[in-house]
């Protein structure tokens, strides 16, 4: 009886089941129907909806930014790791808001981000946005206490994280700010060596991935980002110091002077190697802070630019600062004028520190021996151009050195006529006047079409281009020329690197000096060096102020008009070395138009003073030691700069001015074949004897101007008849032209048009 009431309850029961199991079969075919139609119809949209959930798990991995050492191996520019702060609005919202308080909370008093927005932008985005940039590049210092309050336990602050990425940071702030440059801000160099080895300090991102797998798990892999090599450059920071605090000084001498502004309107130095074209410093005034490159204080003291990016003549100043900077172009315009590198960015005409190019050119070539005498009467007339000397009272018969020792014009007018156009321009190609000298920055300007060629050159200017007028060069192209006429005629590239190493430490490249030809034998560089040491240590040299106390140095004075002629407005330099009898160093220094007045303006001392200043403290930290006699006013100088006496332990004797024993005036001697000094284009040498030596019982003028009375404020002589300021050792009249025409003061048409900027 129980078995059969079991099996009727057993079979009832089997019933039940069926039915269940039918329903629930179809439950499940409905929700596979459902599925296959939501998989059909919007699959898509879900899809990039879990993959937007998932965002902040697929991200790229920064690389850091190679490294930039000077030649100690102190950091000028590094990568620094710093944090984005992220917003996941739909994380901040789960578990029914519970979150959003605490987090707002903790970004408000940790990281002072303001909260009001943060709520709102929540608010309108719960459901949609994971990512949002809440704060940027923030150091670890600034985020570690949310952090830790984040990863505190059972803490309720969610939805926020961090990015990682880096920032560029340069410790010296403007130093060596033009020859460095600036990384922008999605970490591309501009300017300088950021820019030039870009490839070589940018390295590889990285990327991590998030995904899910056949499991539904998320997985993760990920790419590490390579970091990008580092660079050795040849500059020393610490003679980059000293050049840029003399620059400096310069500016707080001068600055609204004569006018509103700076104390000139660019001021250069380039210091380099002279046996290996390695630069040691450069250095341009004024300057930036590479942190921060659109502070506006720095353009204070800058002239206003056109639309042309011409000067217009007013100035930056307080008061229309406000007016270009809110014009985003013209803004830009002025920083790109901060920001670019005078020393190779700008051409000029170069003036009388290319005297020494153009007697190498003349003994290189053999059309003059150097033992030469020319007659200077001030003056030449030359293709209808009356071509005055700085001495407009002349000099009379000068030997070739005596000409440098001066600077007299007319003297190397004559040099440059024996010399013949053809060979005087093919030597200013040798010197590479005209061509980059492909230094490794970026911005060098092309000078090509400011030079003359063959066809362009007639005889008046062939006459200007003997002292340094009528054609443009940069900085960097008269430095590297000038090196190879005082270290034996070996002409290097000029470069700013020495070493690439990689982010472990090896060394990926040595980047070695590039010797590329011999400009002139080692005899024309040996006597071209003794002419020049007379411009500092001859008693009528045009640079005896650039000399530091307690050594000899050689060189040559510059002194260049810009255009347009009679403007009285120059641009004045220095070209030397030390030391002097085996050169280490050159140094060059430009001061493009010093804010004085015109009258007085071309006058090498605004640059020589400068040069003195940095070769004080550069030649003893080199390990120089000195040769000259100190007076107690030079000892008292050297202390209070806190310098130390370098003497050497054995001094040689030295004859009178502080030459060296037996040296005089004219190194070369006296007797002179010569090669009568007659122009190649027909020109007349009226004043000139005919074997380039003075007629017998010939004397030179009396120094008339040593005669003329002293203004007590300037310090300069005053020609009792004109008025023109005269330096009362040279004679050199100051503020007036080198070139008179017969119906115009300008240069004759055929000369390049100078320029401040670079040649597209």
């Amino acid at each position: 009886m129980s078995r059969k009431r079991y099996n009727k309850l057993t079979i009832k029961m089997q019933k039940k089941l069926v039915v269940l199991f039918m329903f629930i079969l179809l439950a499940f075919v409905g929700l596979t129907y459902r599925l296959f139609t939501i998989t059909r119809d919007n699959g898509e949209r879900y899809k990039k909806q879990v993959l937007s959930q998932q965002r902040y798990d697929s991200k790229t991995l920064p690389f850091r930014r190679g490294t930039i050492y000077d030649a100690n191996g102190s950091v000028l520019a590094s990568s620094e790791k710093v944090y984005n702060v992220i917003l996941d609005a739909v994380a901040i919202t789960d578990n029914k808001g519970e979150y959003l308080e605490p987090t707002l909370n903790a970004l408000r008093s940790e990281l002072s981000i303001d909260t009001d927005s943060v709520r709102t932008y929540i608010e309108e985005n719960s459901e949609t946005s994971r990512y949002r940039v809440l704060a940027r590049r923030l150091e670890y210092e600034e985020i570690q206490s949310f952090v830790e309050m984040q990863n505190a336990e059972n803490s309720l602050i969610k939805g926020i994280w961090f990015e990682e990425e880096y920032k560029r940071i340069y410790p010296g702030n403007t130093l060596a700010c033009d020859v460095i440059g600036f990384t922008t801000s999605d970490n591309v160099g501009s300017y300088g060596l950021e820019e030039y080895y870009n490839d070589v300090l940018s390295g590889t991102p990285g990327r991590e991935y998030g995904y899910l797998n056949d499991d539904s798990n998320l997985e993760r892999t990920t790419i590490p980002a390579e970091d990008g090599n580092s660079i050795v450059s040849t500059i020393d920071s610490n003679i980059q110091r000293i050049v840029e605090k003399y620059l400096k000084k310069h500016d707080e001498e001068y600055k609204n002077n004569a006018h509103e502004g700076n104390g000139s309107r660019n001021t250069g130095c380039i210091i380099m190697d002279v046996n290996s074209g390695e630069v040691l410093a450069m250095a341009g005034y004024p300057v930036f802070d590479l942190n921060d490159t659109r502070n506006t204080d720095a353009l204070i003291g800058m002239p206003v630019l056109d639309e042309n990016d011409k000067v217009t003549g007013e100035y930056i100043n307080e008061e229309n600062l406000d007016a270009i900077t809110s014009d985003s172009d013209v803004f830009y315009r002025h920083l790109n004028a901060l920001w670019k590198n005078f020393c190779i960015n700008d051409t000029y005409e170069p003036g009388s520190v290319s005297k020494p190019f153009t007697v190498a050119a003349g003994i290189e070539s053999g059309s003059i021996t150097g033992n030469e005498s020319y007659n200077c009467e001030g003056k030449l007339e030359i293709g209808g151009y009356k071509i005055r000397c700085h001495n407009r009272y002349g000099d009379g018969y000068l030997s070739v050195a005596e000409g440098v020792e001066r600077s007299c014009n007319v003297n190397m007018i004559y040099i440059a006529q024996a010399t013949g156009k053809e060979t005087f321009l093919d030597f200013q190609h040798i010197f590479n006047i005209g061509l980059k000298t492909n230094i490794d920055l970026a911005g060098e300007a092309r000078t090509a079409s400011l030079v003359y060629n063959k066809d362009t050159m007639g005889p008046t200017d062939l006459a200007t281009n003997s002292f340094g007028q009528g054609y443009n060069a940069t900085m960097i192209e008269m430095m590297a020329g000038f090196c190879s006429l005082i270290n034996g005629g070996y002409y290097y590239e000029p470069h700013m690197v020495s070493k690439i190493i990689s982010p472990s430490g090896a060394t990926v490249q040595n980047i070695e000096p590039r010797l590329l030809k011999q400009t002139i034998s080692e005899t024309t560089s040996a006597k071209v060096r003794e002419m020049c040491n007379l411009v500092v240590s001859g008693a009528n040299g045009t640079g005896k102020t650039a000399r530091p106390a307690g050594y000899m140095i050689g060189g040559k004075t510059g002194t260049a008009e810009t255009l347009p002629r009679g403007n009285k407005e120059y641009v004045v330099s220095f070209l030397g070395y030390a030391p002097i009898d085996d050169p280490e160093i050159a140094i060059y220094v430009v001061v493009d138009r010093p804010n004085v007045p015109g009258d007085i303006m071309d006058d090498a001392k605004f640059a020589t003073k400068i040069v003195k200043g940095i070769l004080t403290e550069v030649l003893p930290y080199k390990g120089i030691f000195m040769t000259e006699e100190l007076s107690d006013k030079e000892r008292e100088e050297l202390e209070a700069l806190q310098i130390e006496i370098m003497t050497p332990p054995v001094t040689e004797g030295t004859g009178e001015e502080g030459q060296p024993e037996g040296e005089n005036d004219n190194p070369d001697g006296g007797e002179g074949t010569g090669t009568q000094g007659q122009g190649t284009e027909g020109e007349g040498t009226e004043g000139e004897s005919p074997d380039g030596q003075p007629p017998e019982g010939e004397e030179s003028p009396q120094k008339i101007w040593t005669t003329f009375p002293i203004d007590p404020e300037t310090g300069y002589a005053i020609d009792p008849q004109t008025g023109d300021y005269v330096d009362p050792e040279t004679g050199a009249v100051l503020g007036g032209s080198y070139e008179e025409g017969a119906e115009s003061t300008q240069t004759p048409s055929t000369s390049p048009e100078p320029t401040q900027e670079p040649e597209e």
